[in-house]
């Protein structure tokens, strides 16, 4: 199997230009990826330029840190779902996370969820586990188990370290099998990308997307 149908094909720095969504879309049709993930004001163009293909649109909420109110979350996650998207990567509020007010980040989640279940979308719930130690990683997998997130997802690729293999093997120890694993941040080749999803991720968000695929195909798997 193609690694392209694990892979988020993603462009969100802050400059990004039309022309460069376009491009990525382009990719994604060509070379079949799970998604793309764009930044919120160009969640209607690559819906538009993707319509008919199977690839989904993915966007972020509260990107890159997180700490905008539970309030603006839902207001960019009713936003992005009026203009096509498929797939909400909302970031969870570090913040409260670091000064451990748990009942915070469920009652965050709690607040986002009944839409995106109403409207039949996936949600991933970005939890920066680069910054975070062991034991938080295992309490953000208790909440959000408890919520039903579709998705944990390790991090932004904002923060000084993205993912790691350690941390989805602990996502996947303290996970039911209905919550997938996405793994984002640093993921360049497909020696890495490999590693990852052996080590349980299911969706791979990444800019190297293209050069993954060439790898495995150079690889002959």
């Amino acid at each position: 199997m193609s690694i392209a149908a694990c892979i988020d094909h993603t462009l969100l720095k802050p400059t990004a230009s039309a022309e460069e969504i376009d491009a990525l879309c382009r990719e994604a049709k060509a070379y079949g990826f799970a998604a793309v993930c764009v930044p919120p004001p160009f969640v209607r163009r690559a819906a538009g330029l993707l319509a008919d293909s199977k690839t989904k649109i993915a966007t972020v909420i509260g990107f890159p840190f997180g700490y905008s109110t539970a309030k603006a979350k839902l207001a960019e996650t009713l936003q992005a779902i009026e203009d096509g998207a498929d797939e909400l990567d909302a970031v969870i509020n570090l913040i409260a996370l670091k000064n451990s007010d748990w009942d915070y980040l469920a009652e965050e989640i709690a607040l986002l969820i009944p839409v995106i279940r109403r409207e039949g979308r996936i949600l991933k719930v970005i939890i920066e586990s680069g910054v975070l130690t062991d034991e938080e990683i295992i309490r953000c997998c208790e909440i959000y188990a408890k919520a039903g997130v579709d998705f944990l997802k390790t991090s932004t690729g904002y923060a000084q370290k993205g993912a790691s293999a350690e941390h989805v093997q602990l996502l996947r120890r303290h996970l039911p099998s209905a919550i997938k694993i996405k793994a984002s941040g640093g993921i360049r080749d497909y020696a890495f990308a490999r590693q990852l999803l052996a080590a349980g991720a299911d969706r791979l968000g990444c800019s190297a997307g293209v050069t993954i695929v060439k790898q495995q195909i150079e690889n002959n798997e």
